[in-house]
């Protein structure tokens, strides 16, 4: 996919669900369950043994959905997600392999920038859109107003530490395209197969962003 067609469909949303999976049969209805609350994205973090092939059912059985990897730390890594049908990459640091990797190769790639020294690097890059991570550690909102005056154009996707709570507060910033949360998704709600409940507190994150940005 085109990397401003993807970026303009996340900002459109406003939220991507940070999805940590243990197992791969929870992909699909995982993946129902956003599509059913109105969040057809997810961002597969690789953290575990099962993202690969989460990855794979989701894209397999909703190929309309914004399915991407993060947490992704090496080349082969990229490799293995986008194999498996990730439409974008999401890695927590600025790795200049990783970044090179994908944009010659015209992957989408959200690359974790917090300081100007990382944020030039993108700029030099031709990036549009960095992740922000741990947002709530690095100074949130006011650490991303900051990075923005300087590098005009620049847009940031903060994720670590958002929640339904202080969701307002990041979504009426116009540097931000939008928001990583988890709170969704919880690992518990998953593991117990509360994927009802997963669709309700979905649409109401969703809700919440239509009403934030009008």
């Amino acid at each position: 996919m085109d990397s401003r067609k993807l970026e303009e469909q996340i900002e459109k949303l406003g939220l991507v669900p940070v999805v940590v999976l243990h197992d791969a049969k929870d992909a699909k209805p995982l993946a129902q369950a956003l599509c059913q609350g109105g969040l057809p994205c997810a961002e597969v973090t690789f953290r575990t043994d099962a993202a690969e092939e989460s990855i794979r059912q989701m894209s397999r059985e909703f190929p309309d959905m914004l399915v991407g990897a993060g947490t992704v730390l090496t080349v082969e890594q990229v490799n293995r997600a986008v194999d498996a049908g990730a439409k974008f990459i999401v890695s927590p640091g600025f790795d200049p392999q990783i970044v090179d990797y994908c944009l010659n190769r015209q992957i989408p790639v959200f690359p974790g920038c917090v300081t100007p020294s990382e944020v030039a690097q993108a700029v030099k890059r031709g990036l549009r859109v960095v992740k922000f991570f741990p947002a709530k550690q690095y100074g949130g909102v006011s650490t991303i107003k900051a990075l923005a005056a300087p590098y005009v154009g620049l847009r940031f996707m903060p994720t670590g530490g958002v929640s339904a709570s202080n969701l307002r507060e990041y979504l009426e910033c116009s540097s931000i395209v939008a928001c990583g949360g988890s709170w969704m998704v919880k690992g518990d709600l998953i593991q117990a197969g509360a994927f009802e409940e997963i669709t309700r507190m979905t649409r109401e994150a969703v809700d919440l962003a239509k009403e934030i940005r009008g």
